[in-house]
């Protein structure tokens, strides 16, 4: 029987991305995690747990993210455990555009980074996540936690961290598969002057409304000419969803990330918001299942056992 070495503990943050006009570099974390436990076991060979969110779907061998993610520190190290246990404790459902698959790759390298004692800093750990990603906009948050604004700049990654009072977030996910891939491939490839400048000028705006606080003002920074207009159509009952939640009071409501999930913002009546969600896509032939998350301050958590 295999003898466990050393353990470590990661716990990563949901996330919902863009908020509306910054598409792939605003983001938030939100109060849904996922645990994963790396252990260096003495046998050669790797097995892997997956429990919750994702169980049966999230693949139990080398092609899960979480290993591919680890693999990539040990090549950077020079060194590797002779064997690996993975336990997944999954609470971000996958393919939700909640950054279940940012969570897979940064527990995986933070995870690997502290069992080898490896040396890179959060800079490195953050922008080869980052690479992994291919955006920063769901890696970013889940790292850092909050409010987070990234500019990719090359290869270098700049981030700003935003502090944002304590405010809840509706999250509302159909039963419907959109892969990020199929929504990218929605966008064009050239869009309107006007619809660029439209989308500027309120990138500023929602991060001072979130700031603030000011749900107001939120109401006219979370609109988006970008990439929604695009998307919308791809999910049945989604332009009703948007009508139906501002009805219940939401002031702002914006796809969570490439969707499907539904993200609202309301200084109140969550409650009553998401099930007004739920209804429209009801109507609209998809179950769905709702949170009301608060925004999660905490990003990465490391438990070296």
């Amino acid at each position: 029987m295999a003898e466990a070495l050393k353990q470590v503990k990661v716990s990563i943050p949901a996330t919902t991305a863009n908020l509306g006009p910054g598409f792939d570099c605003l983001g938030l974390a939100l109060g849904l995690r996922n645990e994963i436990w790396m252990t260096a076991v003495s046998e050669p060979g790797l097995t892997i747990e997956v429990d919750g969110e994702g169980t049966g779907q999230i693949p139990t061998d080398a092609a899960n993210l979480a290993v591919q993610a680890a693999e990539h520190i040990f090549e950077l190290v020079g060194k590797r455990p002779s064997g690996l246990h993975i336990r997944q404790q999954n609470d971000i459902p996958i393919s939700s555009g909640l950054g279940s698959s940012a969570a897979a790759t940064l527990g995986g390298i933070l995870a690997a980074n502290a069992l080898v004692d490896g040396a890179l800093t959060e800079q490195q750990l953050v922008e080869l996540a980052v690479s992994m990603e291919g955006h920063p906009d769901n890696i970013v948050p889940a790292f850092y936690g909050g409010l987070t604004l990234s500019v990719m700049d090359e290869d270098a990654l700049h981030v700003e961290t935003i502090a944002v009072p304590p405010l809840q977030v509706v999250i509302v996910l159909p039963d419907f598969d959109l892969p990020t891939a199929k929504a990218r491939a929605a966008l064009p490839a050239q869009i309107p002057l006007r619809d660029a400048i439209f989308n500027v000028s309120r990138v500023g705006l929602v991060i001072r409304a979130l700031e603030r606080g000011d749900f107001a003002v939120l109401a006219l920074a979370m609109q988006d000419q970008m990439h929604q207009p695009y998307r919308l159509p791809l999910i049945p009952g989604m332009v009703d969803v948007f009508e139906v939640a501002k009805g219940e009071g939401a002031t702002a409501v914006t796809l969570s990330g490439a969707g499907p999930s539904v993200a609202a913002f309301a200084p109140a009546n969550h409650q009553a918001i998401a099930e007004a969600i739920q209804a429209a896509f009801a109507a609209a032939g998809l179950p769905s299942r709702a949170w009301i998350l608060p925004v999660e301050n905490t990003g990465r958590v490391i438990i070296d056992d």
